[in-house]
């Protein structure tokens, strides 16, 4: 019984770090999406902000986290690398023929 109650405190224990590593890993797939359409990495910012901080930044939010308690907002860098090349979007993105 005592390894029982161990074990849920050590898991209970480690949940925010887990939370805080499930941010983490969707910032990295949203920039390798992004880098993958085209954009250099050098060219935007992802910033992982509380929700009620998310409004109040002046990028795009593009991802949430943490039980939707963090939203991941997106910057363009200056310069002229922040522009995203024509073939970057999808197929959905193309003008209909």
């Amino acid at each position: 019984m005592k390894k029982v109650l161990w074990c849920v405190t050590a898991v209970v224990a480690a949940l925010p770090m887990l939370a805080q590593a499930s941010c983490e890993t969707v910032k990295a797939d949203i920039s390798q999406k992004i880098v993958a359409n085209g954009l250099p990495e050098s060219a935007f910012t992802l910033e992982i902000v509380p929700n009620d901080q998310a409004n109040q930044t002046a990028g795009q939010v593009v991802g949430h986290c943490e039980n939707d308690s963090q939203k991941i907002v997106y910057q363009k860098n200056g310069g002229d690398d922040a522009r995203v090349p024509a073939n970057a979007g999808s197929a959905q993105d193309a003008p209909s023929p």
